[in-house]
């Protein structure tokens, strides 16, 4: 357990979880109204880490995160599209992808993920010329 402010960010300068239980945890909220769920395990001014868990077909349309980022596929298999690229992650896959690229997610099975952002400052974000068109 990890104690935060108001704002969800974690005051803890280490936290620790058990992610077989956050994903039975997870799980247990279901029926999920999107088809999958999210929980940020970890916050802080320029990191997140993301338990994401997804019934099967249920997709996460194209957006982008701000910061560079990686999914590590826990559970399952999952389509990731980026650049017009399908990648097929299964259970112990890994794929990063750097700031503002616009992507996709869908899963085939029932999945978890963690997703992790490298999260930029209050001014790298007001600085970036085309939020959500990286390159």
């Amino acid at each position: 357990m990890t104690t935060s402010k108001d704002d969800g960010t974690m005051i803890d300068h280490i936290a620790l979880f058990d992610l077989t239980r956050e994903i039975a945890e997870s799980e247990s909220k279901k029926p999920w109204q999107a088809g999958h769920y999210a929980k940020t395990l970890f916050k802080k001014p320029d990191f997140r880490t993301l338990l994401v868990t997804m019934e099967p077909a249920s997709k996460m349309k194209e957006h982008h995160a701000d910061g560079t980022l990686s999914v590590q596929v826990l559970k399952g298999q999952i389509l990731f599209t980026a650049h017009g690229k399908i990648h097929d992650l299964h259970a112990g896959s890994l794929v990063t992808l750097g700031a503002s690229i616009k992507h996709a997610v869908e899963a085939v099975k029932e999945s978890a993920f963690l997703l992790t952002i490298s999260w930029p400052s209050n001014e790298e974000l007001l600085g970036m010329k085309h939020r959500g068109y990286g390159t």
